[in-house]
Protein backbone atom coordinates (compact mmCIF):
# COMPACT_ATOMS: atom_id res chain seq x y z
CA UNK A 1 0.00 0.00 0.00
CA UNK A 2 2.74 1.98 0.88
CA UNK A 3 4.92 1.26 -2.49
CA UNK A 4 1.61 2.51 -4.72
CA UNK A 5 1.05 5.70 -2.47
CA UNK A 6 4.38 6.21 -3.23
CA UNK A 7 4.33 5.75 -6.64
CA UNK A 8 0.94 7.77 -7.25
CA UNK A 9 2.61 10.54 -5.28
CA UNK A 10 5.77 10.53 -7.54
CA UNK A 11 3.07 10.09 -10.79
CA UNK A 12 1.43 12.92 -9.26
CA UNK A 13 4.94 15.28 -9.56
CA UNK A 14 5.50 14.16 -13.22
CA UNK A 15 2.12 14.97 -14.41
CA UNK A 16 2.56 18.34 -12.46
CA UNK A 17 5.92 18.89 -14.58
CA UNK A 18 4.42 17.85 -17.50
CA UNK A 19 1.71 20.31 -17.26
CA UNK A 20 4.62 23.38 -17.07
CA UNK A 21 6.77 22.35 -19.36
CA UNK A 22 7.53 20.60 -22.83
CA UNK A 23 10.91 19.46 -23.91
CA UNK A 24 12.16 21.21 -21.62
CA UNK A 25 10.56 24.64 -22.00
CA UNK A 26 8.62 26.11 -20.13
CA UNK A 27 5.40 26.25 -21.12
CA UNK A 28 3.98 30.21 -21.78
CA UNK A 29 0.75 31.31 -23.65
CA UNK A 30 2.97 33.53 -25.55
CA UNK A 31 5.05 30.40 -26.71
CA UNK A 32 1.55 28.78 -27.85
CA UNK A 33 0.28 32.33 -29.80
CA UNK A 34 -0.21 33.09 -32.78
CA UNK A 35 0.15 37.02 -33.34
CA UNK A 36 -1.48 39.28 -36.11
CA UNK A 37 -0.26 42.84 -37.01
CA UNK A 38 -2.13 45.49 -37.82
CA UNK A 39 -0.78 48.62 -39.11
CA UNK A 40 -3.97 50.71 -38.13
CA UNK A 41 -3.24 53.71 -40.92
CA UNK A 42 -3.52 50.88 -43.69
CA UNK A 43 -5.94 48.71 -42.55
CA UNK A 44 -9.84 49.90 -42.35
CA UNK A 45 -11.20 53.25 -42.47
CA UNK A 46 -14.08 53.66 -40.63
CA UNK A 47 -14.90 57.87 -41.17
CA UNK A 48 -14.49 57.69 -45.08
CA UNK A 49 -11.05 60.46 -44.10
CA UNK A 50 -9.04 57.87 -46.62
CA UNK A 51 -6.91 56.81 -43.38
CA UNK A 52 -7.39 53.41 -41.40
CA UNK A 53 -8.94 54.36 -37.24
CA UNK A 54 -9.76 52.20 -34.58
CA UNK A 55 -13.14 51.95 -35.28
CA UNK A 56 -12.32 50.64 -38.76
CA UNK A 57 -10.22 47.56 -37.08
CA UNK A 58 -12.86 46.73 -34.81
CA UNK A 59 -15.27 46.12 -37.31
CA UNK A 60 -13.19 43.67 -38.51
CA UNK A 61 -12.07 41.69 -35.39
CA UNK A 62 -14.32 38.70 -36.44
CA UNK A 63 -12.46 38.50 -39.39
CA UNK A 64 -8.78 38.43 -37.16
CA UNK A 65 -10.79 35.83 -34.80
CA UNK A 66 -11.91 33.61 -37.47
CA UNK A 67 -8.69 33.24 -39.06
CA UNK A 68 -7.41 31.75 -35.68
CA UNK A 69 -4.96 33.86 -34.39
CA UNK A 70 -4.28 34.53 -30.61
CA UNK A 71 -3.03 37.88 -30.54
CA UNK A 72 -3.53 41.31 -32.10
CA UNK A 73 -0.37 43.54 -32.45
CA UNK A 74 -0.98 47.50 -32.97
CA UNK A 75 1.63 49.08 -34.56
CA UNK A 76 1.52 53.14 -33.20
CA UNK A 77 -1.68 54.45 -32.33
CA UNK A 78 -0.49 57.34 -30.22
CA UNK A 79 -0.74 61.25 -30.98
CA UNK A 80 1.79 62.16 -33.31
CA UNK A 81 2.97 64.32 -36.22
CA UNK A 82 3.23 61.32 -38.41
CA UNK A 83 6.98 62.08 -39.63
CA UNK A 84 7.60 58.44 -39.72
CA UNK A 85 4.12 57.21 -39.97
CA UNK A 86 3.45 57.27 -35.93
CA UNK A 87 6.95 56.04 -34.79
CA UNK A 88 7.63 59.76 -33.75
CA UNK A 89 5.32 59.91 -30.96
CA UNK A 90 3.77 63.66 -29.58
CA UNK A 91 2.10 61.64 -26.37
CA UNK A 92 2.06 58.27 -25.06
CA UNK A 93 -1.11 58.87 -23.41
CA UNK A 94 -3.32 60.22 -26.37
CA UNK A 95 -4.98 58.10 -29.20
CA UNK A 96 -3.65 60.35 -32.70
CA UNK A 97 -6.86 62.01 -33.61
CA UNK A 98 -6.71 60.73 -37.40
CA UNK A 99 -7.22 56.91 -35.52
CA UNK A 100 -10.36 57.78 -32.92
CA UNK A 101 -10.03 59.06 -29.52
CA UNK A 102 -9.72 57.22 -26.29
CA UNK A 103 -13.02 56.01 -25.93
CA UNK A 104 -12.65 54.15 -29.40
CA UNK A 105 -9.58 52.40 -27.89
CA UNK A 106 -11.30 51.35 -25.18
CA UNK A 107 -13.69 49.78 -26.83
CA UNK A 108 -11.76 48.12 -28.95
CA UNK A 109 -9.44 46.59 -26.84
CA UNK A 110 -12.73 45.43 -24.96
CA UNK A 111 -14.15 43.91 -27.97
CA UNK A 112 -10.51 42.05 -28.58
CA UNK A 113 -11.01 40.29 -25.61
CA UNK A 114 -14.62 39.79 -25.81
CA UNK A 115 -13.49 37.13 -28.52
CA UNK A 116 -10.91 35.97 -26.65
CA UNK A 117 -7.80 37.20 -28.15
CA UNK A 118 -5.45 39.49 -26.31
CA UNK A 119 -3.34 42.68 -27.46
CA UNK A 120 -0.11 44.06 -28.09
CA UNK A 121 1.32 47.31 -28.24
CA UNK A 122 4.22 49.20 -29.36
CA UNK A 123 6.59 50.33 -27.39
CA UNK A 124 8.24 53.20 -29.07
CA UNK A 125 11.25 54.91 -25.87
CA UNK A 126 14.39 54.85 -28.09
CA UNK A 127 13.06 58.59 -29.07
CA UNK A 128 9.81 60.64 -29.35
CA UNK A 129 8.38 63.23 -31.58
CA UNK A 130 10.44 67.16 -31.37
CA UNK A 131 6.76 67.85 -31.10
CA UNK A 132 6.97 66.23 -27.41
CA UNK A 133 6.38 68.41 -24.14
CA UNK A 134 9.79 67.04 -23.32
CA UNK A 135 11.38 68.07 -25.72
CA UNK A 136 9.84 71.42 -26.14
CA UNK A 137 11.11 72.32 -22.80
CA UNK A 138 14.48 70.51 -23.45
CA UNK A 139 15.52 72.87 -26.67
CA UNK A 140 14.65 76.04 -24.63
CA UNK A 141 17.58 76.46 -22.87
CA UNK A 142 20.86 74.14 -21.41
CA UNK A 143 19.35 74.85 -17.90
CA UNK A 144 16.07 73.65 -18.42
CA UNK A 145 14.68 70.97 -16.34
CA UNK A 146 13.84 68.91 -19.13
CA UNK A 147 17.29 69.38 -20.95
CA UNK A 148 18.65 66.24 -20.05
CA UNK A 149 15.60 63.99 -20.96
CA UNK A 150 17.48 64.03 -24.61
CA UNK A 151 21.34 63.83 -25.74
CA UNK A 152 22.37 67.24 -26.47
CA UNK A 153 26.72 68.14 -26.86
CA UNK A 154 28.54 70.66 -28.28
CA UNK A 155 29.86 70.53 -31.85
CA UNK A 156 33.44 69.18 -32.46
CA UNK A 157 35.63 71.22 -34.84
CA UNK A 158 32.96 73.31 -35.88
CA UNK A 159 30.67 70.16 -36.94
CA UNK A 160 29.11 67.19 -35.28
CA UNK A 161 29.88 65.34 -32.13
CA UNK A 162 30.54 62.69 -34.22
CA UNK A 163 30.67 60.22 -37.72
CA UNK A 164 27.27 58.59 -36.87
CA UNK A 165 25.03 58.73 -39.23
CA UNK A 166 20.80 58.17 -39.59
CA UNK A 167 18.55 55.22 -40.78
CA UNK A 168 16.79 58.04 -42.04
CA UNK A 169 20.45 59.54 -44.24
CA UNK A 170 22.76 62.37 -43.20
CA UNK A 171 24.41 62.83 -40.00
CA UNK A 172 22.51 61.70 -36.98
CA UNK A 173 23.14 64.86 -35.37
CA UNK A 174 21.22 67.85 -35.77
CA UNK A 175 22.39 71.19 -34.42
CA UNK A 176 19.73 73.22 -32.57
CA UNK A 177 19.81 77.31 -33.33
CA UNK A 178 18.42 77.94 -29.60
CA UNK A 179 21.29 76.98 -28.14
CA UNK A 180 24.02 76.18 -30.58
CA UNK A 181 24.30 72.56 -29.25
CA UNK A 182 23.31 69.27 -30.84
CA UNK A 183 20.84 66.64 -30.68
CA UNK A 184 21.13 63.23 -31.60
CA UNK A 185 18.63 61.50 -33.73
CA UNK A 186 19.25 57.65 -35.05
CA UNK A 187 16.53 58.18 -36.91
CA UNK A 188 14.56 61.22 -38.46
CA UNK A 189 15.69 64.76 -37.05
CA UNK A 190 12.22 64.99 -35.87
CA UNK A 191 13.01 61.76 -33.71
CA UNK A 192 15.39 62.62 -31.06
CA UNK A 193 16.64 60.49 -29.12
CA UNK A 194 15.48 59.69 -25.50
CA UNK A 195 18.30 60.09 -22.59
CA UNK A 196 18.23 56.71 -20.79
CA UNK A 197 20.81 57.56 -18.39
CA UNK A 198 18.38 59.61 -16.99
CA UNK A 199 16.58 58.06 -13.90
CA UNK A 200 13.88 60.39 -14.46
CA UNK A 201 13.67 59.38 -17.99
CA UNK A 202 13.04 55.52 -16.96
CA UNK A 203 10.55 56.37 -14.53
CA UNK A 204 8.47 58.35 -17.13
CA UNK A 205 8.60 55.43 -19.27
CA UNK A 206 7.41 52.86 -17.31
CA UNK A 207 4.65 55.00 -16.09
CA UNK A 208 3.68 54.72 -19.82
CA UNK A 209 3.66 51.26 -19.68
CA UNK A 210 1.92 50.75 -16.59
CA UNK A 211 -0.92 53.54 -18.19
CA UNK A 212 -1.38 50.51 -20.72
CA UNK A 213 -0.46 47.52 -19.01
CA UNK A 214 -3.76 48.20 -16.53
CA UNK A 215 -6.10 49.40 -19.36
CA UNK A 216 -5.54 45.63 -19.75
CA UNK A 217 -3.42 45.68 -22.56
CA UNK A 218 -0.90 41.98 -23.25
CA UNK A 219 2.35 42.94 -23.74
CA UNK A 220 4.74 45.14 -25.97
CA UNK A 221 6.63 44.92 -29.18
CA UNK A 222 9.64 46.64 -28.51
CA UNK A 223 10.89 49.31 -31.31
CA UNK A 224 14.82 49.09 -31.60
CA UNK A 225 14.81 48.59 -28.01
CA UNK A 226 19.08 48.00 -28.34
CA UNK A 227 19.51 51.41 -28.76
CA UNK A 228 18.15 52.82 -25.47
CA UNK A 229 21.93 52.64 -23.95
CA UNK A 230 24.62 54.78 -25.63
CA UNK A 231 28.00 55.18 -25.13
CA UNK A 232 28.47 58.70 -23.23
CA UNK A 233 31.34 59.82 -24.92
CA UNK A 234 30.21 59.22 -28.44
CA UNK A 235 33.11 58.02 -29.92
CA UNK A 236 33.31 58.09 -34.05
CA UNK A 237 32.91 54.56 -35.46
CA UNK A 238 35.67 52.52 -34.88
CA UNK A 239 38.38 51.99 -37.44
CA UNK A 240 37.15 48.38 -38.34
CA UNK A 241 33.66 49.69 -39.20
CA UNK A 242 31.60 47.15 -41.74
CA UNK A 243 28.91 50.01 -42.57
CA UNK A 244 26.34 47.85 -40.31
CA UNK A 245 25.75 51.18 -37.81
CA UNK A 246 23.26 49.02 -35.74
CA UNK A 247 26.02 46.68 -34.74
CA UNK A 248 27.65 49.98 -32.82
CA UNK A 249 23.87 51.61 -31.64
CA UNK A 250 22.92 48.52 -30.22
CA UNK A 251 26.56 48.48 -27.71
CA UNK A 252 25.39 50.55 -25.10
CA UNK A 253 26.80 49.31 -22.02
CA UNK A 254 23.82 49.33 -19.74
CA UNK A 255 21.59 48.19 -21.91
CA UNK A 256 20.86 44.74 -19.93
CA UNK A 257 20.87 47.04 -16.50
CA UNK A 258 18.03 49.26 -17.95
CA UNK A 259 15.90 46.05 -19.77
CA UNK A 260 16.17 44.25 -15.90
CA UNK A 261 15.21 47.39 -14.21
CA UNK A 262 12.22 47.54 -16.87
CA UNK A 263 10.93 44.16 -15.91
CA UNK A 264 11.40 44.27 -12.36
CA UNK A 265 9.44 48.14 -11.91
CA UNK A 266 7.24 47.00 -14.74
CA UNK A 267 6.60 43.66 -16.50
CA UNK A 268 7.25 41.36 -13.83
CA UNK A 269 3.85 42.59 -11.86
CA UNK A 270 1.63 41.95 -15.43
CA UNK A 271 1.50 38.35 -17.00
CA UNK A 272 2.49 39.82 -20.69
CA UNK A 273 4.54 38.91 -23.27
CA UNK A 274 7.24 41.28 -24.80
CA UNK A 275 9.07 40.81 -27.94
CA UNK A 276 12.15 43.51 -28.83
CA UNK A 277 13.18 44.32 -32.53
CA UNK A 278 16.75 43.72 -31.81
CA UNK A 279 18.34 45.29 -34.79
CA UNK A 280 22.47 45.10 -34.33
CA UNK A 281 22.07 42.43 -31.98
CA UNK A 282 23.86 38.97 -32.96
CA UNK A 283 22.61 35.26 -32.39
CA UNK A 284 25.16 35.11 -29.43
CA UNK A 285 23.86 38.07 -27.86
CA UNK A 286 20.37 37.17 -28.02
CA UNK A 287 20.31 34.87 -24.99
CA UNK A 288 21.14 37.70 -22.82
CA UNK A 289 17.88 39.58 -23.38
CA UNK A 290 15.90 36.45 -23.77
CA UNK A 291 17.15 33.55 -22.04
CA UNK A 292 14.18 33.99 -18.90
CA UNK A 293 16.58 33.64 -16.17
CA UNK A 294 17.90 36.70 -16.64
CA UNK A 295 14.39 38.48 -16.51
CA UNK A 296 14.48 40.90 -19.21
CA UNK A 297 12.49 40.13 -22.58
CA UNK A 298 10.26 36.66 -23.85
CA UNK A 299 11.55 37.00 -27.04
CA UNK A 300 12.81 39.09 -30.34
CA UNK A 301 12.82 39.83 -33.55
CA UNK A 302 16.58 39.43 -35.21
CA UNK A 303 17.40 40.74 -38.72
CA UNK A 304 19.07 37.81 -40.18
CA UNK A 305 15.79 37.01 -42.62
CA UNK A 306 15.79 40.68 -43.33
CA UNK A 307 18.88 41.07 -44.35
CA UNK A 308 19.21 38.25 -46.29
CA UNK A 309 18.18 39.96 -49.52
CA UNK A 310 19.15 43.62 -48.86
CA UNK A 311 21.52 46.07 -48.17
CA UNK A 312 20.12 49.45 -47.14
CA UNK A 313 17.71 50.27 -50.17
CA UNK A 314 19.58 47.46 -52.88
CA UNK A 315 18.63 44.44 -53.86
CA UNK A 316 20.61 41.35 -53.23
CA UNK A 317 20.28 37.83 -54.59
CA UNK A 318 19.64 35.19 -51.50
CA UNK A 319 19.74 31.47 -51.70
CA UNK A 320 17.87 29.09 -50.40
CA UNK A 321 20.39 27.24 -48.31
CA UNK A 322 21.32 30.58 -46.74
CA UNK A 323 17.95 30.73 -45.65
CA UNK A 324 17.53 27.27 -44.35
CA UNK A 325 21.05 28.18 -42.69
CA UNK A 326 19.69 30.83 -40.28
CA UNK A 327 16.94 28.56 -38.68
CA UNK A 328 19.47 25.78 -38.14
CA UNK A 329 21.78 28.66 -36.46
CA UNK A 330 18.76 29.66 -34.24
CA UNK A 331 18.06 25.95 -33.10
CA UNK A 332 21.35 25.75 -31.84
CA UNK A 333 22.03 29.25 -30.40
CA UNK A 334 19.05 29.04 -28.42
CA UNK A 335 18.74 26.76 -25.55
CA UNK A 336 16.10 25.65 -23.74
CA UNK A 337 15.96 29.06 -21.45
CA UNK A 338 15.40 30.97 -24.82
CA UNK A 339 12.47 31.35 -27.25
CA UNK A 340 12.50 32.65 -31.21
CA UNK A 341 10.20 34.89 -32.80
CA UNK A 342 9.24 34.25 -36.09
CA UNK A 343 8.53 36.08 -38.95
CA UNK A 344 8.88 36.92 -42.77
CA UNK A 345 7.02 39.97 -43.19
CA UNK A 346 6.00 43.27 -41.14
CA UNK A 347 5.22 47.01 -41.86
CA UNK A 348 9.26 47.49 -42.56
CA UNK A 349 9.72 45.12 -45.26
CA UNK A 350 7.92 44.11 -48.72
CA UNK A 351 5.31 41.75 -49.19
CA UNK A 352 6.97 37.68 -48.60
CA UNK A 353 5.18 36.36 -51.49
CA UNK A 354 7.55 39.35 -53.37
CA UNK A 355 10.03 38.51 -51.76
CA UNK A 356 10.28 34.67 -51.11
CA UNK A 357 7.46 33.24 -53.28
CA UNK A 358 6.43 34.34 -56.58
CA UNK A 359 3.77 36.69 -57.05
CA UNK A 360 3.12 35.66 -60.84
CA UNK A 361 -0.48 34.67 -61.08
CA UNK A 362 0.52 30.91 -62.18
CA UNK A 363 2.39 30.45 -58.73
CA UNK A 364 1.17 33.26 -56.35
CA UNK A 365 -1.41 31.26 -54.19
CA UNK A 366 0.43 28.17 -53.93
CA UNK A 367 4.01 29.62 -53.13
CA UNK A 368 1.92 32.14 -50.60
CA UNK A 369 0.45 29.25 -49.00
CA UNK A 370 4.14 27.30 -48.78
CA UNK A 371 5.56 30.07 -47.30
CA UNK A 372 2.54 30.32 -44.69
CA UNK A 373 3.30 26.65 -43.79
CA UNK A 374 6.95 27.38 -43.30
CA UNK A 375 6.16 30.43 -40.88
CA UNK A 376 3.73 28.41 -38.80
CA UNK A 377 6.44 25.09 -38.57
CA UNK A 378 9.25 26.42 -37.91
CA UNK A 379 10.14 26.95 -33.83
CA UNK A 380 8.84 29.92 -32.24
CA UNK A 381 6.01 32.09 -32.42
CA UNK A 382 4.60 33.11 -35.48
CA UNK A 383 3.48 36.55 -36.29
CA UNK A 384 1.45 37.09 -39.53
CA UNK A 385 1.41 40.68 -41.45
CA UNK A 386 -2.12 41.66 -42.32
CA UNK A 387 -2.45 40.82 -45.67
CA UNK A 388 -0.19 38.33 -46.00
CA UNK A 389 -3.12 35.67 -45.48
CA UNK A 390 -4.36 36.77 -48.49
CA UNK A 391 -1.53 37.04 -50.33
CA UNK A 392 -1.18 40.81 -51.01
CA UNK A 393 1.69 41.46 -53.43
CA UNK A 394 4.15 44.04 -53.69
CA UNK A 395 2.77 47.68 -55.13
CA UNK A 396 4.01 47.93 -58.97
CA UNK A 397 6.19 51.37 -58.41
CA UNK A 398 7.26 53.50 -61.02
CA UNK A 399 8.61 56.75 -59.80
CA UNK A 400 9.27 58.67 -56.81
CA UNK A 401 6.16 60.23 -55.80
CA UNK A 402 4.64 57.42 -55.22
CA UNK A 403 6.02 56.78 -52.22
CA UNK A 404 5.33 58.08 -48.67
CA UNK A 405 8.73 56.42 -46.94
CA UNK A 406 10.53 58.72 -45.09
CA UNK A 407 13.66 56.55 -45.89
CA UNK A 408 12.93 56.42 -49.10
CA UNK A 409 12.49 60.24 -49.94
CA UNK A 410 15.50 61.43 -47.74
CA UNK A 411 17.98 58.66 -49.57
CA UNK A 412 16.43 59.99 -53.16
CA UNK A 413 17.79 63.66 -51.35
CA UNK A 414 21.08 62.21 -50.19
CA UNK A 415 22.03 60.20 -53.48
CA UNK A 416 19.72 60.61 -56.36
CA UNK A 417 19.71 64.25 -56.84
CA UNK A 418 23.48 64.38 -55.98
CA UNK A 419 23.65 62.19 -58.77
CA UNK A 420 25.46 59.72 -56.13
CA UNK A 421 23.06 57.06 -57.50
CA UNK A 422 20.81 56.59 -60.48
CA UNK A 423 17.11 57.30 -60.02
CA UNK A 424 15.89 54.51 -62.11
CA UNK A 425 18.50 52.26 -60.37
CA UNK A 426 16.98 53.36 -57.29
CA UNK A 427 13.63 52.90 -58.17
CA UNK A 428 14.39 49.35 -59.30
CA UNK A 429 15.70 48.44 -56.51
CA UNK A 430 12.52 50.14 -54.45
CA UNK A 431 10.07 47.70 -56.40
CA UNK A 432 11.92 44.75 -54.05
CA UNK A 433 12.74 46.62 -51.08
CA UNK A 434 10.95 49.51 -50.10
CA UNK A 435 8.77 49.43 -46.96
CA UNK A 436 5.81 51.40 -48.57
CA UNK A 437 4.88 47.69 -50.28
CA UNK A 438 3.27 46.61 -46.66
CA UNK A 439 1.36 49.88 -46.11
CA UNK A 440 -0.94 49.96 -48.73
CA UNK A 441 -3.60 49.37 -47.86
CA UNK A 442 -5.23 46.25 -46.91
CA UNK A 443 -7.75 44.85 -49.69
CA UNK A 444 -11.14 44.04 -48.51
CA UNK A 445 -13.19 43.61 -51.82
CA UNK A 446 -13.60 44.36 -55.51
CA UNK A 447 -15.36 47.61 -54.82
CA UNK A 448 -13.47 50.87 -55.21
CA UNK A 449 -10.04 51.63 -52.84
CA UNK A 450 -10.71 47.49 -52.49
CA UNK A 451 -13.12 48.23 -49.81
CA UNK A 452 -10.57 50.31 -47.50
CA UNK A 453 -12.12 53.47 -47.68
CA UNK A 454 -15.44 55.04 -49.03
CA UNK A 455 -13.20 58.51 -49.70
CA UNK A 456 -12.70 59.61 -53.20
CA UNK A 457 -8.38 58.60 -52.49
CA UNK A 458 -6.38 56.54 -49.77
CA UNK A 459 -3.76 57.90 -48.21
CA UNK A 460 -1.83 55.75 -50.05
CA UNK A 461 -3.00 53.90 -53.30
CA UNK A 462 -4.39 50.32 -53.67
CA UNK A 463 -2.46 47.99 -55.08
CA UNK A 464 -4.24 47.53 -58.61
CA UNK A 465 -4.69 43.83 -58.08
CA UNK A 466 -7.37 44.43 -55.66
CA UNK A 467 -10.42 42.98 -57.62
CA UNK A 468 -8.76 39.38 -57.64
CA UNK A 469 -6.98 39.45 -54.26
CA UNK A 470 -9.69 40.65 -51.59
CA UNK A 471 -10.96 39.23 -48.33
CA UNK A 472 -14.20 38.47 -49.53
CA UNK A 473 -12.95 36.32 -52.41
CA UNK A 474 -10.73 34.40 -49.96
CA UNK A 475 -13.53 34.37 -47.69
CA UNK A 476 -15.54 32.89 -50.01
CA UNK A 477 -12.97 30.43 -51.65
CA UNK A 478 -12.52 26.95 -49.36
CA UNK A 479 -8.83 26.58 -51.40
CA UNK A 480 -7.82 29.84 -50.24
CA UNK A 481 -4.60 31.53 -48.82
CA UNK A 482 -6.54 32.93 -45.64
CA UNK A 483 -8.47 29.65 -45.39
CA UNK A 484 -5.37 27.48 -45.68
CA UNK A 485 -3.61 29.85 -42.80
CA UNK A 486 -6.89 29.08 -40.70
CA UNK A 487 -6.10 25.32 -40.91
CA UNK A 488 -2.35 25.32 -40.10
CA UNK A 489 -2.98 27.81 -37.21
CA UNK A 490 -5.65 25.10 -36.03
CA UNK A 491 -3.09 22.26 -36.58
CA UNK A 492 -0.16 24.03 -34.60
CA UNK A 493 -2.91 24.77 -31.75
CA UNK A 494 -3.62 20.72 -31.69
CA UNK A 495 0.04 19.86 -32.33
CA UNK A 496 2.82 20.49 -29.37
CA UNK A 497 5.82 18.86 -31.74
CA UNK A 498 5.02 22.43 -33.71
CA UNK A 499 5.51 24.41 -30.64
CA UNK A 500 8.14 22.22 -28.34
CA UNK A 501 9.08 19.88 -30.54
CA UNK A 502 12.58 19.39 -31.90
CA UNK A 503 13.76 21.34 -34.87
CA UNK A 504 16.05 19.45 -37.98
CA UNK A 505 17.13 20.34 -41.16
CA UNK A 506 17.41 17.29 -43.29
CA UNK A 507 19.17 18.85 -46.15
CA UNK A 508 20.84 22.18 -45.80
CA UNK A 509 22.49 22.46 -48.87
CA UNK A 510 19.82 21.34 -51.21
CA UNK A 511 19.20 24.67 -53.87
CA UNK A 512 15.13 24.25 -53.77
CA UNK A 513 13.97 22.00 -51.03
CA UNK A 514 13.64 22.80 -47.77
CA UNK A 515 12.46 20.03 -45.30
CA UNK A 516 12.74 19.55 -41.93
CA UNK A 517 11.29 17.45 -39.03
CA UNK A 518 9.78 18.62 -36.04
CA UNK A 519 10.00 16.05 -33.34
CA UNK A 520 8.32 15.52 -29.27
CA UNK A 521 8.77 12.31 -27.96
CA UNK A 522 7.06 9.61 -30.11
CA UNK A 523 5.15 12.31 -32.23
CA UNK A 524 7.14 13.15 -35.47
CA UNK A 525 6.43 15.54 -38.45
CA UNK A 526 7.80 16.18 -41.47
CA UNK A 527 7.42 19.34 -43.21
CA UNK A 528 8.74 19.34 -47.44
CA UNK A 529 8.77 22.77 -49.12
CA UNK A 530 9.37 23.38 -52.86
CA UNK A 531 10.73 26.66 -53.12
CA UNK A 532 10.57 26.61 -57.44
CA UNK A 533 8.86 26.59 -60.15
CA UNK A 534 9.59 23.11 -61.05
CA UNK A 535 8.00 19.50 -60.43
CA UNK A 536 10.94 17.81 -58.37
CA UNK A 537 11.32 14.15 -57.48
CA UNK A 538 12.95 14.22 -53.99
CA UNK A 539 14.41 11.17 -51.92
CA UNK A 540 13.08 10.38 -48.22
CA UNK A 541 15.42 9.17 -45.47
CA UNK A 542 15.88 5.10 -45.77
CA UNK A 543 14.28 5.16 -42.32
CA UNK A 544 11.74 6.92 -42.57
CA UNK A 545 8.20 5.79 -43.09
CA UNK A 546 5.32 8.63 -43.67
CA UNK A 547 1.98 7.87 -41.68
CA UNK A 548 -0.26 10.56 -43.17
CA UNK A 549 -0.49 13.41 -45.28
CA UNK A 550 -1.89 16.15 -43.10
CA UNK A 551 -2.13 19.30 -44.88
CA UNK A 552 -0.91 20.21 -48.44
CA UNK A 553 -0.95 23.24 -51.05
CA UNK A 554 -1.39 20.81 -54.14
CA UNK A 555 -1.50 17.00 -52.70
CA UNK A 556 -4.04 14.87 -52.17
CA UNK A 557 -3.71 12.29 -49.53
CA UNK A 558 -1.46 10.00 -49.77
CA UNK A 559 1.70 8.24 -48.95
CA UNK A 560 4.45 8.14 -50.68
CA UNK A 561 7.25 6.15 -50.64
CA UNK A 562 10.75 6.31 -50.79
CA UNK A 563 10.93 9.13 -53.38
CA UNK A 564 7.96 11.82 -54.08
CA UNK A 565 6.99 13.85 -56.69
CA UNK A 566 6.69 17.22 -55.58
CA UNK A 567 4.82 19.82 -57.65
CA UNK A 568 6.32 23.15 -57.82
CA UNK A 569 5.96 25.08 -55.15
CA UNK A 570 3.83 22.54 -52.96
CA UNK A 571 4.06 22.48 -49.15
CA UNK A 572 3.27 19.69 -47.44
CA UNK A 573 3.06 18.11 -43.52
CA UNK A 574 3.03 14.66 -42.71
CA UNK A 575 3.31 12.69 -39.73
CA UNK A 576 6.16 9.98 -40.26
CA UNK A 577 7.69 7.16 -38.00
CA UNK A 578 11.47 5.76 -38.03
Amino acid sequence: MTHTNEHNSEQSKADARDAVTANGYTKKWWKEAVVYQIYPRSFKDSNADGIGDLRGIASQLDYIQNLGVDVVWLSPMYDSPNADNGYDIRDYRKVMSEFGTMADFDELLEAVKARGMKMILDLVVNHTSDDHFWFVESRKAKDNPYRDYYLWREGKDGKEPNDWVSYFSGSAWKKDDATGEYYLHLFAEKQPDLNWDNQTVREEVYDVMRFWLDKGIDGFRMDVIPFISKDPNFPDFPDDYDGDYGRVYASGAKLHDYVQEMNREVLSKYDVMTVGEAEGVTLAEIPLLVDERRDELNMVFQFDVVKLDRESWRWKSWTLPGLKAIYTRFERGLDKHCWNALFLSNHDNPRVVSRFGDDSPPYRMASAKLLAMMLLTLKGTPFIYQGDELGMTNYPFTNIAEFDDIQVKNAWQAEVLTDQVEADDYIINLRRTSRDHARTPMQWDASDNAGFTLAAKAWLAVNPNYKEINAVQALNDQDSIYNFFKQLIQLRKETPALIYGDYVDLDPQHPTIFVFTRTLEADKYLVLLNFSNDDTTYKLPVNMRIEQLLISNLREQDKPSLFINLKGWEASLYKFNS
